[in-house]
């Protein structure tokens, strides 16, 4: 692995940090404050091809490498989780699940109105009573002829409410088990989904939490992605692409906290010199500063891997893991370092806190990371 970037890379890196500080930034604390979903900074990503950097030019994206995504996914985290969230999910657990899995026609129907940012997408597997275990789901998937019926209920789904379109997994063969789990593409205007929003979250208050309601919603047989039965598998490269992502948004997040921190430190006063001058609370940013760039490069390890097409489950659970702690630990070290003044939203070190909580929850726990990376170094499925 070259730790250079390509002036390609560095280009977007740039990119994405001067619209970041420009366009999503100042807004970020009237956002959270009044649960405000972030339309009008979508529609500003979108012409800079922000919004579909991964994928290939002739389906409407830019064509990034990995390493470049994981930049441009680092700089929307380091102002906005929110908006980063979005992100993932419009990118990596839609996106590139069609562009991996989907037909020629699939292709060509979703992702330039994806990438463009005129379809928002969003990504139904967890339901009421299964969330780690996605063999579980209940939401059901019934032939009538040609077409298919789905039934049941997804829950805490990113974007569902401002959702054009759904990619939802239901249970075609009960029998079957996790073998009859069948993935679906639904455009939302032909087969009408309907969706209720969750309020009263800790963190990533801007960003769109529904749940998901399919009651009996029709869907063609060319709706299938993938082909009946692979829905499982679908979801669990999905999953993947989407934790590298994740990963690569808690760096932001704790590049922010760095930030912060050293600016305050900087300018407060305590004993008669900054707080920066004091060994401890070197010693808090020091910290902050080894474990965030161990974070990023194993978030770009990840990425190497995926650029080189070879199997990158592991390195990207190592990454999804290490950074999503270590944001929660920058975050705490900067309200510390701010004093009583971090437990304001005055400034913006509360909000990395409650922001970086969920990235040790969503497209895989914490413990579910550990158990994916124990069975890769034992070969035993703890799971089974």
């Amino acid at each position: 692995m070259d730790f250079d970037l390509t002036s390609d890379q560095e280009q977007v890196r740039k990119l994405a940090r001067d619209f970041a500080d420009r366009e999503i930034a100042p807004g970020a604390r009237e956002r959270d404050r009044n649960e405000t979903f972030p339309a009008d900074v979508l529609k500003k990503m979108a012409p800079l091809g922000l919004l579909g950097g991964p994928v290939p030019e002739e389906y409407g994206g830019i064509g990034l490498d990995f390493i470049g995504h994981a930049l441009v996914t680092e700089e929307i985290g380091r102002a906005d989780s929110s908006v980063r969230t979005t992100l993932s999910v419009q990118i990596s657990l839609v996106e590139l699940t069609i562009l991996k899995f989907g037909t020629e026609a699939q292709k060509r129907r979703y992702l330039p109105k994806l990438c463009s940012g005129e379809t928002l997408g969003c990504f139904g597997l967890t339901e009421p009573e299964a969330g780690s275990d996605a063999t579980k789901i209940r939401t059901s998937a019934k032939r009538d002829g040609r077409d298919w019926i789905l039934r049941g209920r997804k829950m805490w789904i990113s974007n569902g409410s401002v959702s054009g379109m759904a990619l939802v997994f239901a249970q075609a063969d009960p029998a079957k088990g996790h073998r009859g789990i069948t993935a679906f593409l639904i455009d939302r205007e032909e087969s009408p989904y309907g969706s209720q929003g969750l309020h009263g979250k800790l963190g990533l208050r801007s960003s769109d939490s529904s749940e998901l309601i399919l009651d009996d919603v029709r869907v063609p047989a060319d709706a299938v992605l993938g082909e009946v039965g692979e829905g499982f598998k679908i979801a669990m490269s999905a999953l993947d692409s989407g934790r590298y992502s994740v990963a690569a948004g808690a760096v932001g997040v704790a590049q922010a906290c760095i930030d912060a921190a050293v600016t305050y430190s900087t300018q407060r006063q305590s004993f008669g010199k900054p707080i920066a001058g004091h060994q401890l609370v070197q010693e808090m940013i020091a910290d902050m500063v080894v474990e965030t760039e161990a974070a990023r490069l194993l978030v770009w390890r990840a990425g190497d891997l995926k650029n080189k097409g070879r199997p990158s489950t592991r390195e990207t659970s190592l990454a999804k893991l290490y950074a999503s702690e270590a944001a929660q630990r920058a975050a705490d070290n900067a309200i510390q370092i701010h004093g009583g003044y971090g437990f304001s939203d005055e400034f913006p070190v509360e909000r990395y806190w409650r922001d970086a909580r969920v990235n040790r929850l969503y497209e895989g726990t914490t413990q579910i990371q550990k158990l994916i990376i124990g069975r890769f170094t034992t070969g035993v499925d703890a799971m089974s």
